[in-house]
C-alpha cells in the first residue's frame, strides 16, 4: 500500500479501501507487530479511539517482551495517534523521548522515525524552524543509513512543506 502525503498538513492521504483490505488481512492477529500496524491503519482511517486502545495494547506487549527498541517504536506509534487527536504537547513530548532514548541507543531508523514524527508536530505547532532542523536531521539519517526511497521522499516533501509554510507565514 503506498501513502501520499497532504503538503499542507503532512498527514497521510491514503487509499481507504486499501487501508481497510489490509485491516481484513490482519484479521484477528494479536502480535506486537499486527497490534501496530493495526493502530497506525486505524490513524489513518480517523478511527482514534479505536487506534489508541491497540497502540496501548501493542506498547503492553512490547513492554512485557523486555525489548527496549520494539517498546521505543511502540511509544512512537502511540503519540502519532495522540497527535492526531489534537494532543500536540503530549505528542511532542513522547516523540522527543523517543528520539533522545534511540539516539543514546545508536537505534538510526527509528531515531529518524522519531525526529520526522517530532517534526510534524512541530509544523503543526507553527514552529517551523524546529521542525526544520527535526526533518533535515531524519532526513540526513535516512541518507546515511540507506533507508528506502519512500522514507527518504517524505522527509524531502516535509522540508519543502515546511519551507513553503514558514514563507507564506513571513
Amino acid at each position: 500500500m503506498s501513502i501520499a502525503y497532504d503538503p499542507e498538513t503532512l498527514h497521510e492521504i491514503v487509499d481507504e479501501d486499501a487501508v481497510r483490505a489490509r485491516l481484513d488481512e490482519l484479521g484477528p492477529s494479536r502480535s506486537t507487530a499486527a497490534l501496530a500496524e493495526k493502530a497506525g491503519l486505524l490513524r489513518m482511517l480517523g478511527r482514534l479511539d479505536e487506534a489508541l486502545t491497540l497502540a496501548e495494547q501493542s506498547f503492553r506487549l512490547a513492554h512485557f517482551a523486555g525489548d527496549r527498541e520494539l517498546l521505543t517504536a511502540a511509544r512512537l506509534r502511540r503519540a502519532q495517534v495522540f497527535q492526531y487527536q489534537g494532543k500536540l504537547e503530549r505528542a511532542l513530548a513522547e516523540m522527543s523521548a523517543c528520539r533522545a532514548t534511540a539516539t543514546v541507543e545508536g537505534w538510526q531508523s527509528v531515531e529518524a522515525f522519531a525526529a520526522q514524527h517530532e517534526g510534524k508536530v512541530l509544523f503543526e505547532l507553527g514552529r517551523f524552524d524546529e521542525a526544520r532542523d527535526s526533518i533535515s536531521h531524519a532526513l540526513d539519517i535516512r541518507k546515511r543509513i540507506g533507508a528506502s526511497q519512500d522514507q527518504v521522499d517524505s522527509s524531502q516533501l516535509a522540508l519543502e512543506a515546511i519551507m513553503r509554510r514558514s514563507l507564506k507565514d513571513d
